[in-house]
């Protein structure tokens, strides 16, 4: 299949009161609140490299770049067809002279490598990986939705690889589930210090959907808890 394929079942959609126009997938997977959330943990303030791990069409990486004007955005997908798109999507938003797509299996040294990425240049990792293991959900046909929400491979292989990409002293955001969050501290124990967790609420009276995890490589600080968000 070719790289325009996917362009003629793709449409616009509006992100950031209509600041950012991504280009998603009209049958497959589309990015919604969960890539809000992850770039909205972007400083404003932030310099140097920020990398959007397992990034799709572009959505959390393109958003954290109008966020931080101070900083440079590389996009990392594995899949061909999402990183037409993602380009396409970097062309659209003008932000040619500040957002790279990589196309590169983020498991994989040597793709990484091969892709132009180097080893702990990244100041931010925002990552929104696959949320379920293989075999303990019904994957879905649709090869694009089956492939953003099943992972290939453990949630600590995953963050090892997006931890490989982050500059000492600089900082990880991870969103999942909020029934994953003993696994999301497992896969970054001994390898993130700061850890801190905020909670992703869809009412006040429900139990927590979502989990934002932050951490920062090299730290000896403590796990803290944050206060709720509501959406």
């Amino acid at each position: 299949m070719s790289l325009s394929a996917p362009m003629n079942d793709a449409r616009f959609d509006g992100f950031l009161d209509q600041r950012l126009r991504l280009r998603q997938s009209a049958a497959g997977h589309r990015a919604g609140t969960d890539a809000v959330l992850l770039a909205a943990a972007t400083p404003q303030h932030q310099q140097g490299l920020i990398l959007d791990v397992g990034a799709g069409a572009g959505a959390v990486g393109l958003m954290a770049a109008l966020r931080a004007p101070g900083a440079t955005v590389g996009l990392v997908e594995s899949d061909a067809e999402s990183c037409a798109l993602a380009r396409e999507n970097v062309a659209e938003n003008d932000l040619d002279a500040r957002a790279l797509v990589y196309h590169a299996d983020v498991l994989a040294a040597t793709s990484r490598r091969a892709a132009g990425l180097i080893d702990e240049s990244a100041a931010l990792v925002l990552t929104n990986p696959p949320f379920h293991e293989a075999g303990k959900v019904r994957v879905t046909p649709d090869a694009d939705k089956a492939r953003a929400h099943v992972a290939r491979a453990p949630l600590a292989d995953w963050v090892r690889a997006c931890l490989a990409l982050l500059a000492p002293g600089g900082t990880f955001v991870m969103i999942h589930r909020a029934d994953a969050l003993a696994e999301c501290l497992a896969a970054v124990e001994r390898r993130l210090g700061g850890v801190s967790i905020a909670p992703v609420h869809t009412r006040t009276d429900a139990p927590a959907t979502r989990i934002l995890l932050r951490g920062v490589k090299g730290s000896k600080a403590p796990l803290s808890i944050l206060k709720a968000i509501v959406v």
